[in-house]
């Protein structure tokens, strides 16, 4: 069952939107469903319990906000079914004002270019409408699919940093990558697509 709300930005194929406690049955249904395709690398809720603490703390929280990539034009979920989700955490103000990005992707849509569409719209209403600089996504280097999103969404590489969080009981290796609102505005000629 879908509980629509309105989107805060679409584009052809989806919309993001805010999550809504009432999102927990769907959300939780498809995190269990894409357990094989999240591990080792995430760990979204998949009991009613843990997902109201989680949108509790996206809805409620400061510092963090988040989005669901909804389908659109889907005749069996006509409010849009979740597709994924994106997460901007550690939100600063003031001079910095940047926000580290998590997401993933469900099971029925990966592969399919609905995150990368998402991450476009997210990316953009973090500019524009949050007024964020600068955003970052941190992804363990055997994460292809992960870097594959960033990359293909104009994010830049900018390092490697060893034992940089913990994830499933260790300590891991992540790769810094950014994007900026003004690459955004000036896109780099030279990049390689």
């Amino acid at each position: 069952m879908h509980h629509s709300t309105a989107h805060l930005a679409e584009g052809p194929r989806v919309g993001i939107r805010p999550y809504t406690y009432a999102d927990g049955p769907e959300f939780t249904a498809r995190a269990r469903e894409s357990r094989e395709l999240h591990r080792p690398w995430l760990f979204p809720p998949t009991t009613d319990e843990a997902y109201a603490a989680y949108a509790g703390g996206l809805i409620e929280g400061r510092g963090r906000t988040g989005f669901l990539v909804c389908e659109r034009g889907r005749e069996d979920a006509p409010g849009g079914a979740i597709a994924g989700f994106i997460n901007i955490n550690n939100i600063v103000a003031g001079a910095f004002r940047c926000g580290a990005l998590g997401y993933g992707a469900f099971v029925h849509a990966a592969g399919r270019g609905l995150m990368s569409e998402g991450l476009g719209l997210v990316t953009r209403y973090a500019f524009e409408v949050l007024d964020l600089h600068r955003l970052e996504i941190n992804v363990q280097p055997g994460n292809t699919a992960s870097i594959a999103l960033a990359r293909g969404r104009g994010f830049r590489l900018e390092g490697f940093s060893p034992d940089f969080l913990h994830i499933d009981g260790a300590w891991r290796d992540h790769q810094r990558w950014a994007l900026t609102a003004e690459m955004t505005r000036h896109p780099d000629p030279f990049a390689q697509s």
